[in-house]
Formats: structure tokens, sequence, C-alpha cells
């Protein structure tokens, strides 16, 4: 599996910065199609915007229908696997694709982009061995985020790195402004995982033996890791492992929480103001990512958001399918209220205020995800295991012990391994 997922941020920030000068909102046409749409994805703001237009495309031939939920990838590859599918699309995320390729359930795109699509940027276009298999629509990252008005009382700038962090917690909390100042999507699982993986590697660490797929996090780099997460989550609420992101930002919306390394595509609704007051979303900020002991490498990764079209549907399902989502992700949906929602990779997209951390982070040499086909397994063993050390249930030689076994023995029932 090969893709340049560097250059697809390097197309994207240059994009949003000069493209955005020239393109016009283009008004999107569904054509003369006919078929079934079904899409699954994750929930939040920028998604609902996009199956909203798609849904544009609805009429007495073309039915839409979307299924936007947080459990979006422990259903999406079942509904994938029937034939024909439940689902004709999943809007997968630089991480969740893998699966969908290693279960052979998106089909090829390169039919469908020559002829309705040929208007498609290529920096959209997710090209693995040679074939397109999706159409990336938005950059994203996670990124510090920040009450402005808290750091003031006690005196601190923005921290730029994960000790100043937890010098302005500790200050936080002696004030006696907060007393679980830290917030953090550490939910027992891919939140969990995800928060490990973007440490290690801000660390220098690498998951896995020389470009091999044996996993290799049980070093120096592991534990010091797993060190600063227990730090962390000695200034988080106590139920941190049952914390996702909707749960972070609800409790930073509440007023619990002053610093956090959030998803920039969550931003937006910690700024608005529904849900919240005045003194919270006036004072919520964004920053660059975080590093940690004196290293360079920001301690997050960078994802691209994108639509792909079901192997097992018929070739008219597959058409409505494509021409709905690309419609969904047309230059016709970027106006005030969504040009805040991401970073979009679209034509047109002018970065808003809220965007700004995701930018910084494209401009911080941040790395990108590992998009391999073993990836996923490694995610999983890895959040299924932290959480024991976390609750002090093991010790840390112990978790990264456990962590490398339970992927080994996935990675060999996948043939990964021998």
């Amino acid at each position: 599996m090969t893709i340049s997922l560097k250059r697809l941020f390097q197309s994207a920030l240059f994009s949003s910065s000069l493209l955005a000068l020239s393109a016009g909102a283009v008004s999107a046409s569904c054509g003369d199609i006919a078929g079934r749409v079904s899409v699954v994805g994750n929930e939040f703001p920028a998604i609902h915007t996009v199956t909203k237009a798609a849904a544009t495309c609805a009429n007495d031939k073309v039915t839409v229908k979307a299924n936007l939920t947080a459990d979006h990838q422990k259903i999406n590859l079942p509904g994938m696997q029937g034939n024909p599918a439940e689902y004709t699309s999943a809007i997968v995320a630089t991480s969740s694709i893998t699966p969908l390729l290693n279960g052979n359930v998106i089909r090829p795109l390169d039919d469908l982009v020559a002829k309705y699509g040929q208007d498609i940027p290529k920096r959209q276009l997710i090209t693995v061995n040679g074939k397109v298999v999706a159409v990336a629509f938005m950059a994203n990252a996670q990124h510090l985020v920040y009450r402005d008005d808290v750091l003031k009382k006690i005196g601190m700038e923005p921290p730029k790195t994960y000790e100043q962090l937890l010098e302005a917690a500790e200050k936080i909390r002696a004030a006696g402004i907060m007393k679980n100042p830290v917030g953090g999507a550490y939910a027992t699982g891919y939140n969990l995982g995800l928060e490990f993986i973007n440490i290690y590697m801000a660390l220098g660490g690498e998951l896995f033996k020389d470009g091999t797929p044996t996993a290799s996090v049980k070093n120096d780099q592991g534990v010091a890791a797993l060190e600063l997460m227990k730090k962390l989550t000695g200034y988080m609420n106590p139920d941190f492992l049952t914390h996702d992101s909707n749960a972070t930002s609800a409790e930073w919306e509440a007023g619990n929480v002053a610093l956090m390394n959030m998803w920039g595509s969550r931003t937006g609704v910690l700024m608005d103001k529904q849900g919240s007051t005045p003194e919270v979303y006036e004072n919520t900020k964004v920053g660059a990512p975080m590093t940690i002991a004196g290293g360079k490498i920001p301690a997050t990764t960078l994802w691209w958001d994108g639509w792909t079209v079901a192997r097992n549907i018929s070739d008219a399902d597959a058409a409505a399918t494509f021409v709905a989502l690309k419609t969904g992700t047309s230059p016709a949906v970027l106006n005030d209220t969504t040009m805040s929602q991401a970073v979009w990779m679209i034509d047109g997209y002018k970065p808003a205020p809220v965007n700004q951390g995701v930018m910084m982070t494209m401009a911080s040499g941040a790395k990108p995800y590992p998009m391999l086909p073993y990836m996923g397994l490694l995610h999983a063993a890895i959040g299924e295991n932290v959480a024991r050390y976390l609750s002090g249930k093991a010790d840390a030689q112990t978790t990264l012990s456990d962590i490398e076994a339970t992927y080994t023995a996935a990675a060999k029932e996948k043939g990964f391994l021998k």
C-alpha cells in the first residue's frame, strides 16, 4: 500500500492559502443519475454539511440517507460486507479506511472519476497502489485548546510543550480555579490508543521495526509516553477513561476544563454560543500542537477525512453515490457558516480563526498518521492495554509487553506476521 500523505497535506495547506483567492462558489449539479445512496460516517458539523448537501440530489429516481454516529467504525465494515451492501459509502479518515481496504469492500474510483469527477482537484484523490480509493474533503489534526482568561489569571502564556501544560495545570489547581483543569479524549479503546501514538511519535518512537509489520513499542520512548499520560490524567476528571471527544467537549463547555489536546473539527462547537456561557466560549482559543522533552516533533498526527464507494453495489448505485457525495463536497457547500467547520480541501476555502490550530499543525512538521494495512491492529492493541496502566493495574513494562503480544497475535491471525 503506497500513498504520499505528506504531499497531500502540503497541497492542502497551499490550496487553502492560495486557491481561496481565485476560486468562487460553483453551483453543484447532480446530473441525470438514478440509484440508492446510503452513507455511514462520524458525527460532527462538517460531515453533517456534506451529507446535507449530498441529499440535495434526492428526487424520484435517487434516494439519499445517512447514518452519522460515533460508532461508525464499528458498523461500516459489516454494513458494506453484504451483497448488496447496506451502505453505499463510508465517510472515512486516515486510519478508518484501512479495515475497508483490507476487507475489500470499497471499489477503485478511477472509472467514476473519469466519467463524473474530472473537475475534482488531484490533491483530493487518495491513491493506494496506483488506484483512487477515496476523495478527501478536509484535513484534521489534534492541537492545543486553551482558556485565555484562566491562563491570564495564573500569569502564563499558552503552553508550547506538555511540560508547560503540566505546570499550568498545577497552578490552576493550586489557585483553586479548577480542580481538574486538563481535558482529553482518553476513552478506553480508539481514543486512548491515539493519544499514546501522538505522544510516542513525538518522543521519536518508531511503531514498527525497520519497515516491517513487527511492533516496536517496548522501549524507553514507550515508557516515557505512558509516564507522561499518567501525569496528565492526574489533572483530569477521574472518569477520564470514559471520555471520548463528545464527553470531553461537554466538559469544556461546562467550564470544567482549561487545557486540552483536541480535534480541530471540534473547536467550532467549543467557540460557538450554543451549550456554553460567554465566559467559556469568548475565552476559548486554539494553539499549535505541543512538543515534549525539548523535541521538535509535535505530539499530534495529520489526518484527512474523505468518502468512499462500496464494492458490493450496482453500478447505478455507485454512480449515484459518487455524484451525490461529489455534490456534498463541492465549492457550493462553502459559506459563512460552513467555512469555520473544517480545514476544507475544497477550492474556495478561506481559513477561519477557529481553524488556525489545524493550519498551524500542518505547518509545524507534524507527521501523518501511519496509513498501513496493519496499523489498525496496533492502534487497537494500544487502546486496549494502556487503560490498565493508567488505572494502576499494570506497570509500564508489562503494559508495553502486552501491547506487543496483543498486536502480534492479531497480526498473525490476519496473515501480516508468520
